[in-house]
């Protein structure tokens, strides 16, 4: 469910993206450059919401069965593994820039936004390489309010205003509003859970776990 919530929020927040680019100028050539480049992106974020998954569980059950150590293994492989994908990626969209559009169309308008846009794409890749796997291990630590309320400010409190800003007043148009909405919103949600991640007490976490795990397997007696 929360894998799904995720998700949601995430395509909400690339239409939301789509839509604020069909109030610029050249509107068609730039809602298909940029509908390409979801596309894309989309693509390359099952990957990291298969880490995301995965993470989740495995540190939950790391914690829950006492394992501090385990659940810190667990993450720091997780993450090594999506970033090393993620720069894979990043290099394989700034190689291809030219012609990565091509398996959605010919027209070479298009091609050259796509083009234009390339460098955003890959650095959005790479972003989301990192950013779901911090939230699995959130998940699985047992944070998801933290997560949703980080999430919500990041995107919607930070990111959005500042893609208006940087698409509108300082007339950028749509990398602007990419930019500002990825670095504003993707960027700083990840420096937060880097940070949340880093200074967690793996082992006060894990006696939290087993503690709330024992709760909630003795069996409830009725009087």
């Amino acid at each position: 469910m929360f894998l799904q919530n995720v998700t949601s929020l995430e395509n909400w927040y690339y239409r939301i993206l789509i839509v604020m680019t069909g109030n610029l100028s050249n509107v068609e050539i730039a809602v298909d450059a940029l509908s390409v480049c979801m596309s894309i992106n989309g693509w390359a974020m099952m990957i990291p919401l298969a880490f995301f998954a995965g993470t989740g569980v495995r540190v939950a059950n790391e914690l829950g069965a006492g394992n501090a150590k385990g659940a810190k293994f667990a993450t720091i492989v997780s993450v090594i593994e999506s970033v090393t994908v993620g720069i894979i990626l990043w290099v394989i969209v700034m190689l291809f820039h030219n012609e990565i559009a091509l398996i959605y169309t010919s027209s070479k308008v298009v091609l050259e936004a796509v083009s234009h846009l390339s460098l955003l794409l890959a650095f959005t890749i790479l972003l989301n390489s990192v950013q779901p796997i911090l939230s699995g291990v959130a998940v699985g630590s047992g944070w998801q309010s933290y997560v949703a309320y980080i999430n919500l400010g990041c995107y919607y409190l930070v990111g959005l205003p500042l893609g208006i800003l940087m698409g509108w007043v300082f007339n950028q148009g749509v990398m602007g509003i990419w930019a500002g909405m990825i670095f504003g919103g993707t960027a700083f949600q990840t420096a937060i859970l880097t940070v949340i991640t880093i200074r967690c007490d793996w082992e006060k976490e894990a006696v939290k776990a087993t503690t709330n795990v024992k709760k909630w397997s003795e069996p409830i007696i009725d009087a």
